[in-house]
């Protein structure tokens, strides 16, 4: 990828494989080993590839997996604000290149191609000391040739619908041209712009939305996303703030 990594904008850089365990954990480890933000870690095909809640993650070769670096110096609370970030730059790179599909962006890390789950997001955080954390991991996988059957909520690629041939390095680089640009409005103007623009692509948003939590499943209206990024669940009893999850459409 030599002659695509000279148009990455500054500060990103990026480490290539072939194949790699999982992308995320090789970009902890150069973390912790005092890694500069902006380290990419990219491969073909990822052996032990994870998604949220420890889920495998199936990695074929020619969809996109990479891992991103960030250091950036806030609350914990809000840097979990930087998985809107890499979704939305992600639906613009995405619908830069398939421009007939339409994309949603599902609370609160995946993105839906056509109602079908396209890419994942995973967030990881390490903490030292305080509510600072030390570095922030994104992990970012995109299914360009081939998605996964047996899934909860069904998967779609850019080939299957219709947009074949388009590679990872291309997708990367695209997704990285914009990201840059969000994470400086991000630190310049704080979540408002980014959660703005999110919501306007937000899958389910004012309509009656199951939601999975560790323990519980609760059923209400999707009405809002709040200043932190987190799901506004509205019930009977009230509204109801929830951190973490996961959201599926009810059906009659």
């Amino acid at each position: 990828m030599s002659g695509d990594t000279a148009k990455l904008p500054p500060p990103f850089r990026l480490i290539a494989h072939e194949a790699i365990g999982s992308t995320n954990d090789e970009a902890k480890r150069l973390a912790r080993d005092g890694a500069d933000e902006g380290l990419i870690v990219w491969a073909r095909t990822q052996t032990a590839g994870r998604g949220r809640r420890g889920r495998f993650w199936v990695s074929p070769p020619g969809n996109l997996y990479f891992s991103l670096v960030l250091r950036p110096q806030c609350r914990v609370a809000a840097a979990a604000q930087l998985g809107f970030v890499a979704a939305v730059a992600l639906a613009g790179a995405i619908g830069e290149l398939a421009p007939n599909i339409e994309l949603r962006c599902k609370w609160p890390n995946d993105l839906l191609a056509d109602g079908k789950k396209i890419s994942g997001i995973l967030l990881e955080t390490e903490m030292v000391v305080g509510d600072r954390p030390d570095f922030v991991v994104i992990g970012i996988g995109v299914n360009l040739a081939a998605s996964p059957r047996d899934v909860a909520y069904s998967a779609t690629s850019l080939a299957e619908e219709g947009i074949p041939g388009v590679v990872p390095e291309t997708m990367l680089v695209k997704f990285v041209e914009r990201f840059a640009g969000l994470l400086a409005c991000w630190r310049d103007e704080g979540f408002g712009p980014v959660r703005d623009t999110w919501l306007k692509q937000a899958a389910g948003l004012g309509e009656p939305t199951q939601v999975r939590l560790d323990h519980e499943t609760l059923v209400g209206r999707f009405i809002d996303l709040d200043g932190d990024g987190a799901l506004v669940l509205g019930m009977p009893s009230g509204n109801r703030r929830i951190a973490a999850g996961e959201i599926f459409p009810v059906t009659a």
